[in-house]
């Protein structure tokens, strides 16, 4: 099985697969477009996300980062950033213990190593079964314009017209200014890795992640819209808005704003050329005839994994999907 993932949501759908069927194996491809250099050191948010939830390591309370962890080092940083102009960045924490990692993947990556290669060693590390793969080892950045200010006196400055990185849209300004577009940069050159999988896997899932910012950078890649494309059948997508909301994060409000709907049907008609069934909660029941005029399979489920006892009712559900839609 093939999930092509983003963060905290597919996170913990990974993880409830692993509770569902431990001996599962799964490929996670996983987002990259919101990796950073902060303060000279390599970060990929999603992958770790997905890493330390698999390990049963990632905070519960915050869904990122490592559990019962400190922040000495970011405190002593503002020591110099709040006394002196500097090209240090304070907005971005990283937490004592996250911090080896990023030295660990920033050194590798020095050496010559490979994103792959070091993710498959951080894993190996953390002794996570799945295999996790970057969803390149070229780089992609996501960028966004944002649509009004971000007022000065709140200490940023930035402008109407804008464009920032997708941290400093997501951190820096909590994702709380309104988006115009959002581009992919490097996309069109990036080599996507995982296609051999996505081609021959029995199965295909589009996590629960943001569709634009967490799904669509792997989407943007060469290759990926065709390989999902000429298995339609067997891709299940799972909608990230319940009720017209996300759980966490901006995904409801830059669809609005991006001009979709923000509602799973929304979700849907962005993910229909490529799925041929799509999993909704039960608080949009009454979205799946219009789901299913779009030719997509809609099953109605609860896919809030607020225990683990729904998460694996979800990852069954999930895995019965595909089955059904390979078999009609």
């Amino acid at each position: 099985m093939v999930v092509v993932a983003g963060g905290v949501g597919a996170a913990r759908f990974l993880r409830t697969l692993r509770l569902h069927d431990p001996n599962v194996r799964v490929t996670a491809i996983v987002n990259t477009g919101d990796d950073a250099v902060v303060n000279g050191l390599h970060v990929s948010p999603d992958i770790d996300t997905v890493t330390y939830t698999l390990a049963d390591a990632i905070d519960p309370v915050r869904g990122w980062g490592l559990r019962d962890e400190t922040w000495t080092a970011m405190e002593s940083l503002r020591r110099y950033t709040a006394t002196h102009t500097a090209d240090a960045n304070d907005w971005f924490n990283l937490g004592d213990r996250d911090l080896a990692t990023h030295l660990f993947r920033t050194a590798r990556l020095a050496a010559g190593a490979t994103l792959s290669e070091v993710t498959a060693e951080i894993a190996d590390a953390w002794g996570v079964r799945a295999r996790i793969v970057p969803m390149s080892n070229d780089r992609v950045a996501t960028r966004v314009t944002l649509d009004h200010d971000a007022s000065a006196s709140d200490g940023f400055g930035y402008r109407a017209g804008d464009t920032v990185s997708f941290q400093e849209y997501f951190v820096r300004l909590r994702h709380d200014v309104a988006v115009r577009s959002v581009e992919f940069d490097g996309a069109t050159s990036a080599v996507a890795l995982g296609l051999d999988e996505l081609r021959s896997a029995s199965t295909v899932v589009i996590a629960p992640s943001n569709p634009v910012v967490s799904i669509g950078p792997a989407r943007a890649l060469r290759g990926v819209d065709d390989a999902l494309a000429a298995r339609r059948d067997s891709v299940v997508g799972i909608s990230p808005i319940i009720g017209g909301a996300a759980l966490k994060g901006p995904a409801d409000r830059m669809l609005r704003e991006l001009g979709h709907e923000a509602s799973a049907l929304g979700v849907a008609r962005m993910y229909a050329p490529v799925c041929g069934a799509f999993v909704v909660d039960t608080a949009d029941a009454a979205l799946r005839d219009q789901i299913e005029a779009l030719g997509m399979r809609c099953i109605v489920t609860d896919t809030i994994m607020k225990d683990d006892r729904v998460g694996r009712a979800l990852a069954a559900t999930v895995l019965e999907a595909a089955t059904s839609t390979v078999r009609r």
